[in-house]
């Protein structure tokens, strides 16, 4: 059964592409109807979801170092000493990410069949979600780290052809492109990470490689460097400082994409692969630390972007950055369980809030300014109610399943040996800018009066005219395919964060197997737990307070503008990174590739072609003499020739 979990979504893509390549309709016509692909591909990840399910509770009936199943199909790669077989893995950690890219991966492709329903190519779309679903469960269940890396290659591919699927669109075929080109980047680090392990431990295999490493006298400094490497490829795949340029760009894609990738699977891969490496990681505090400040600051500085943003998308895209800088953060100090108790909340959270947006801009016709939306809660019921839930989680709110996660690591964040108070304050700081910047979206979007003109035949008594955003939309909700996900989203978004509970917690006994229980400082008690969830808690209420009362009346909006002109400018050109990157990367490359095209390619080498070609020309046209037509002019060369051969093979040698 085990194989069965990433082979049932490749069938999917099979049968998907297949309809695709060799179905084409006529011009003019949708190629295959989204109702019809879409069921084809949320069959078979949903088949995946029952597999995981059934294998979880195998899983759970076993104990300790025996809650494992491994499956090995075939020898993949052998060369001299270095053996690997393709194999999967089943334990506590991996199957907990199974379920949560087959459960939430099953809502978004059910999703999408509503909303990809006016694509031309549907096929094509959902031939792509399933593809990246079996790459992304390869990565989980792999069981060595070159399976891992098929996979993680895997979604790389799949995120740029999703991100780029309107391809027609320059500035989404941009954004593709760039995505595919950060991950490169990072995936360098991951492989020379790989090459140094192999040489240092001579496996890399999981089991192995733990095995090898309790047993190996390499010194720190080299197990620093792996960690590090590795690290180097989470920063590419999990968006972190300074590689995180390509995921705001990334929401060029349709919003299911952004949901699947940017919330639920993909991004995550950089938590999964440190605490699946946890007993290398603890053997290098700078390498920890070095994650859990990459992580904190990404998670600040994310923060204080998407606080000014207008994209709808964009401003979710930036939270995303921010809250997998959390999860770094408290695999930086050790705690990997809640990194992966934060990924499991976020996937929840952050794809209602995904599928959310993705309604109210499917409502909207399109528009993704918040600037031009407003008083969509009574037209958009539905997406109204289940946003709010997600609101409500990343803000960090009692008893939703964001409080949990993100309590468990600002408590994490000062009180692990691995901490600190520095750290701590960096967490809530971030965690007040979250609830601030959600809160604005949120009422931006839902909350006061609208700021567009209803069309003809939708009066509103509340309806006003914002001068200069103004602009005719009839606004309806969303179809019964894309509200029902958004329902379930909600609820394990409501009641999510309860497998977690201080003190309680069903997911540390679960995940020890494979990631020892960590343990706070043993000065602090429950006390001071409960002082510094008071302060969180606090800290949120006051960003929303702050939000509303500052978004709540916008004619007042004008005079905070005025005294936080500046920084807001330089907050709305994201601290210009990407003109820094243009400025040290970019134009440098292009210059030196403008070079080695015009004047090494043209200035050079295609002279030299086309320097022979004239030489040819030119003997050609000087030899053209001799061809006479004269047979007998062509006898007497002969002749001489003959003589002048015989001549030098009777005299030539003395």
């Amino acid at each position: 059964m085990l194989a069965l979990i990433p082979f049932f979504p490749l069938v999917g893509f099979l049968i998907n592409g297949v309809w695709y390549a060799f179905g084409q309709a006529p011009a003019g016509r949708t190629q295959a109807s989204a109702r019809v692909t879409g069921w084809i591909a949320s069959f078979f990840i949903f088949l995946s979801f029952l597999f995981s399910v059934v294998l979880f509770f195998q899983l759970a009936g076993l104990d300790g170092e025996r809650r494992v199943i491994e499956q090995s199909l075939y020898p993949w790669i052998t060369v001299g000493l270095f053996h690997i077989d393709m194999a999967f893995r089943m334990d506590s950690l991996s199957t907990l990410f199974c379920l949560v890219i087959t459960g939430v991966g099953t809502l978004i492709h059910i999703y999408s069949i509503g909303y990809m329903s006016h694509d031309r190519t549907p096929g094509k779309f959902f031939c792509y979600l399933n593809l990246f679903c079996f790459s992304m469960l390869m990565l989980v269940l792999g069981a060595s780290l070159p399976i891992l890396f098929l996979g993680w290659e895997g979604v790389g591919l799949c995120s740029y052809l999703l991100i780029g699927y309107w391809y027609q669109d320059v500035e989404k075929a941009k954004a593709g492109k760039k995505a595919f080109i950060v991950n490169r980047v990072g995936d360098l680090g991951f492989l020379l990470g790989m090459f140094f392990i192999f040489s240092s431990f001579g496996t890399l295999d999981f089991e192995a490689l733990r095995s090898a490493v309790e047993h190996s006298q390499v010194s720190g400094g080299v197990i620093t460097l792996i960690c590090l490497l590795l690290f180097v490829g989470c920063m590419g795949k999990s968006a972190q400082i300074p590689l995180y340029v390509w995921l705001p760009d990334a929401m060029a894609g349709p919003t299911p994409v952004s949901a699947l990738i940017h919330a639920a699977t993909m991004v995550t891969s950089g938590i999964y692969m440190v605490s699946r490496l946890n007993f290398i990681y603890n053997l290098s505090p700078i390498a920890m630390t070095v994650m859990a400040w990459v992580g904190g600051l990404t998670a600040f500085f994310a923060a204080t972007v998407a606080l000014v943003q207008k994209d709808i998308k964009k401003v979710l895209a930036y939270s995303t950055i921010s809250q997998l800088g959390y999860m770094f953060l408290a695999c930086g100090v050790g705690a990997y369980t809640a990194g992966v108790f934060h990924v499991v909340t976020h996937a929840f959270f952050k794809a209602l809030l995904f599928l959310g947006a993705g309604s109210v801009i499917h409502g909207m016709h399109e528009e993704q300014d918040i600037w031009k939306m407003g008083g969509l809660r009574d037209k958009m019921p539905k997406t109204f109610l289940t946003f709010a839930v997600g609101w409500l989680a990343i803000c960090g709110i009692p008893p939703f399943s964001g409080f949990f996660s993100k309590d468990e690591i600002l408590w994490q964040a000062f009180s692990s040996p691995h901490g600190s108070f520095f750290l701590w304050i960096l967490g809530v700081i971030t965690a007040v800018m979250t609830a601030f910047y959600m809160t604005r979206l949120f009422s931006l979007t839902f909350l006061g009066s609208p700021r567009f003109v209803a069309a003809e035949g939708e009066s509103d008594p509340h309806f006003h005219k914002d001068k200069g955003h103004a602009h005719s939309v009839s606004v309806h909700e969303s179809p019964t395919l894309m509200v029902l996900p958004l329902r379930i989203l909600a609820v394990l978004s409501a009641i999510g964060g309860f497998m977690s509970i201080p003190h309680f917690s069903w997911l540390e006994r679960w995940l020890e197997p494979v990631i020892p229980i960590h343990e706070g400082m043993s000065s602090l008690g429950a006390g001071m737990e409960g002082v510094l969830m008071g302060v969180s808690v606090v800290g949120a209420g006051a960003g929303i307070f702050a939000a509303l009362k500052i978004y709540g009346n916008l004619s007042q909006l004008k005079i905070w503008a005025g005294h936080f002109s500046g920084i807001h400018r330089v907050l709305e050109n994201k601290w210009y990174i990407d003109e820094f990157y243009e400025f040290l990367f970019i134009r440098p490359i292009q210059r030196f590739s403008t070079f080695l095209w015009k004047g090494v390619d043209i200035g050079v080498i295609d002279r030299i072609v086309v320097g022979f070609g004239k030489i040819s020309e030119w003997t050609g046209e000087r030899l053209r003499v001799i061809q006479t037509g004269s047979l007998q002019v062509y006898a007497l060369i002969l002749f001489i020739g003959l003589v002048a051969t015989t001549g030098y093979l009777i005299y030539g040698w003395t």
